[in-house]
């Protein structure tokens, strides 16, 4: 039975693997960037989740050592909802392409999502949550509801967008490289958009009829970059796709003149079974750099508030200290916006860097070095914030001039190793699964399962851990910066270099016109 399996296995890929004679020669760079420009319409949207959403929830009344379970959502997700899109995305066999369908589907998902997050608040309180008496847990919910179907969205879209551009660069190295560097710069230009956005305050008067009885001002701001995220991502989509064209995909049949149809969890634990040295050694690099990302992404400007500003977003606590807790995830908004135009900039910068560093394993190692330093300097940061208070009787108007641009430093710092982690692995994992047998679409799947696990970690033991240091964000940090060293040491070491010009892949290339 097994070997029935693994042989028709065999056969599906080949069946994969005729669609590169389809097209000899990758597709244009103007369709390649057009195709990557959909991830600044996503990142929009995925940049205020990272800033807004985790003070947000803090709003609604939930606890912060208890926040970062919000986000548990999303790793579940993406653990099962992007492995079978790649999956179906990549035997999708309808009269508009294999990636095209799921991507229009993604950016419906992300319109649904974006509206009950931003009425979360009028929803619940029309349900019967009080104005003034947290937690407001209709809200919670209706905002849950909206978090795990946004995550579901963006897995959607995703997958099959990068899948997209591994097929458009038809199996060549550099042409995978440089659409990955595409799709990680636009991600930076949707990252500048967000986070520029939430840092307005008063942003939500350009849409005023946001702001109603029971959504404040942050929560009306809020509502409004949602707003202007789904019309970003609704417009990049609907231009691009109408502009590249996929044609549809036939599956060869088998020996028995039957199309194959191996069932999704036999492929992927197939998959796995298969994957060589070179892969594995990939996964696990990327695992240990996701722990270090997570924690200051998913924190960041909580950090800003709590520790640099001193502020404090608690039901309980005072006007004063929740202005100064605003007024820090503003900063670190706009942090994040320097962040992404650092990273934008890198992004563009990726391959002619990586030449001359010696290749993409000793950039992505090197870089690894860099998020450490920065992770274990906002220990630095935060004492220095923490003696102006101490100094200034608990000052009341945040932190001085020098430890706010310190701040911000490691923000836009932060964006260059954040470039190398939205390209290079993807990159690497198309090179890769040249030799593993399976299909582009479910071997970034693959890939993904190596930061959403990490994720799920982070999202579950990182509140907990944090409260056995006494609170606070910085001991999750620390632990990322030693997760970050580690990964460093692993790229620079057992990671293999790919050949500068071998085929990218063997499964996955379709024909355009």
């Amino acid at each position: 039975m097994v070997s029935h399996q693994m042989e028709k296995a065999s056969n599906g890929t080949s069946a994969l693997e005729t669609q590169t004679a389809e097209l000899d020669q990758p597709a244009a760079l103007r369709k390649i960037i057009s195709v990557s420009s959909i991830a600044a319409g996503v990142q929009f949207g995925w940049a205020l989740q990272l800033s807004l959403l985790t003070p947000y929830v803090q709003l609604l009344g939930i606890p912060h050592k208890f926040a970062s379970l919000i986000w548990l959502c999303g790793p579940i997700s993406g653990m099962l909802v992007q492995p079978i899109v790649g999956y179906h995305s990549d035997r999708c066999t309808s009269r508009f392409g294999r990636r095209r369908p799921f991507i229009v589907a993604g950016a419906g998902l992300v319109t649904i999502a974006v509206f009950l997050i931003g009425y979360a608040a009028d929803l619940g309180h029309s349900m019967g949550d009080q104005l003034n008496k947290p937690p407001k847990t209709r809200a919670i919910a209706i905002f849950a509801l909206g978090f795990w179907i946004l995550d579901v969205a963006n897995n959607t879209l995703q997958g099959p967008c990068r899948a997209f551009l591994a097929d458009l660069s038809a199996g060549n190295a550099k042409k995978t490289r440089t659409a990955n560097a595409f799709f990680s710069f636009f991600m930076a230009v949707g990252n500048v958009l967000g986070y520029a956005a939430g840092s307005y305050r008063d942003l939500y008067k350009v849409v005023p009829f946001t702001m109603t009885e029971s959504c404040d001002l942050y929560c009306a701001n809020l509502k409004t970059c949602f707003f202007l995220s789904i019309t970003l991502l609704v417009l990049v989509t609907f231009v691009s796709l109408c502009y590249v064209k996929e044609k549809p995909w036939t599956p060869e049949p088998t020996a028995d003149g039957k199309a194959s149809n191996v069932p999704f969890f036999g492929e992927i634990f197939g998959a796995f079974k298969e994957l060589k040295r070179p892969m594995w050694m990939l996964l696990i690099v990327t695992a240990l750099n996701w722990i270090a990302w997570f924690p200051f992404l998913l924190f960041d400007t909580d950090w800003m508030g709590r520790e640099v500003y001193g502020g404090n977003s608690d039901a309980t606590a005072s006007a004063n200290a929740k202005k100064l807790y605003n007024d820090g995830v503003r900063a670190g908004a706009l942090g994040l916006m320097l962040n992404a135009i650092v990273l934008g900039f890198m992004s563009l910068g990726v391959e002619w860097v990586g030449r001359k560093m010696g290749g993409a394993k000793r950039l992505w190692g090197v870089v690894n070095f860099i998020l450490a330093i920065c992770l274990a300097m906002t220990v630095l940061v935060t004492k220095q914030a923490e003696n102006h208070r101490r100094d200034h009787g608990g000052a009341k108007t945040g932190p001085p001039g020098n430890v706010t641009a310190g701040a911000l430093t490691l923000f836009a710092v932060l964006g260059i190793p954040q470039a190398i982690t939205f390209s290079i692995p993807f990159a690497l994992a198309s090179i890769f699964s040249s030799n593993s047998g399976a299909g582009q679409g479910l071997s970034l799947g693959v890939l993904n399962l190596a930061i959403v696990v990490p994720q799920m970690v982070v999202s579950v033991g990182g509140g907990p851990f944090d409260e056995i240091f006494g609170g606070g964000n910085i001991p999750a940090f620390v632990l990322g910066a030693i997760a970050a060293a580690v990964s460093g040491i692993l790229a620079l070491t057992v990671l293999p270099s790919p050949p500068p010009d071998a085929p990218a892949f063997k499964t996955g290339a379709m024909g355009f016109h």
